[in-house]
């Protein structure tokens, strides 16, 4: 991570900042985890609110975030940015259709995916969308009090180890946890001319990072990684990574017991401001369902009851063009379909654009190194 030459006056506003920080209602960061702002384009642009928690206020509307953009530095990769914004790699790759990942050039334009519309699932315990590569955990709420949700980015199994669709539970957690590495697992290394030790200890060599959530499914664990750049992509042996801060900050939350409910919904609906949003993701390569001779049908089945009743309350209907024009370009964006003349340049015209840095409440300090090495 690269470090700026800070003038007096920024030193100011950083301190200002971290004013804001303490002041404001997303948790807090460690004392030693200072905001680090890496060399930035639009200097007048403002800094990035954090991207992992949100208060659900409104309980008609099943969108949390805002979109955003920011100005790629001479020096950025997909990779960069996607752990400096707690962002997928690919979930940037399909909001950015034709930038160069690894060259997406100075000044360039990026969307941030960092809107989301909430999985057609209970909004209880930790919920994981495959198809968005994407983790939600809803604490129970206390009377009175709106309902929060956390989300970050994950890597999900590969083609040929896919990670379970179902519903388990977290049974145990485990600090530095050891490795045990299946005998498939070793086998897939021994082909690629690669002993792989029967049990690797905690440290910098061992895939799972720094904590472990281990499930109900035996094999299958939620856990950090020593390859952050592994994180929004399909990376693993069917388990499910989180960035390491992530997973640490994941891991003061839950408790052994909580439930987790992992789907597949490469097409997601939901409510805000009273209209209807759709929310389109590339279908996994080994997704059983037929989703280009069936698609309509399938689409149907993945709009939750609840919209259902709500658009025959209303007296409305889905516009299915609109559908089908989003499903075919897939952007993982929140895009309306109760307008007809809603496209997705519109919704990144009028995105906000945010300084290239670390956001404000970040769950990165931005002081490891690269998101390539270890942490």
């Amino acid at each position: 991570m690269r470090t700026p030459c800070l003038t007096v006056g920024r030193l100011a506003m950083l301190g200002a900042l971290s004013l804001l920080v303490a002041c404001g209602s997303a948790p807090q960061r460690q004392a030693n985890a200072p905001v680090v702002v890496p060399p930035i384009a639009g200097i007048d642009e403002p800094y990035s609110l954090s991207t992992h928690r949100f208060e659900i206020a409104d309980a008609t509307s099943d969108m949390i975030g805002e979109l955003r953009v920011t100005r790629a530095s001479n020096e950025d990769t997909f990779t960069d940015l996607a752990r400096r914004f707690n962002v997928g790699y690919e979930e940037l790759v399909r909001a950015n259709p034709g930038v160069d990942p690894w060259l997406p050039r100075e000044g360039r334009e990026i969307v941030l995916p960092t809107q989301h519309l909430l999985p057609n699932a209970p909004r209880e315990g930790i919920v994981i969308n495959l198809a968005a590569m994407r983790l939600y955990y809803f604490p129970r709420a206390e009377r009175g009090e709106p309902q929060v949700v956390y989300t970050f980015p994950i890597g999900i199994g590969r083609v040929g180890w896919a990670t379970p669709v179902g519903s388990t539970t977290v049974t145990r957690m485990t600090r530095n946890p050891t490795w045990r590495p299946g005998p498939g697992v070793r086998a897939e290394h021994a082909k690629d001319g690669e002993t792989l030790p029967a049990v690797v200890p905690p440290g910098p060599d061992n895939p799972l990072g720094t904590r472990a959530l281990y499930l109900g499914w035996p094999s299958y664990l939620i856990h950090g990684t020593n390859k952050p750049a592994g994180v929004g992509l399909r990376s693993s042996h069917g388990c499910i990574r989180l960035f390491p801060e992530d997973i640490e900050f994941l891991y003061e939350l839950v408790r052994p017991g909580v439930k987790v409910t992992v789907v597949n919904q490469p097409f997601v609906f939901g409510w805000h401001s009273g209209q209807l949003y759709m929310q389109a993701f590339d279908v996994l390569e080994d997704d059983p369902r037929d989703w280009k001779k069936a698609q309509q049908k399938l689409l149907s089945r993945g709009v939750a009851a609840k919209i259902q009743r709500d658009l025959k309350s209303r007296g409305a209907s889905i516009d299915w063009q609109a559908v089908s024009r989003f499903s075919h370009a897939p952007r993982g964006l929140p895009v309306t379909i109760s307008r007809a003349d809603a496209t997705y340049e519109g919704l990144i015209a009028a995105a906000t654009r945010v300084r290239n840095a670390v956001p404000i409440g970040a769950t990165w300090d931005g002081m490891t190194g690269p998101p390539d090495q270890e942490p």
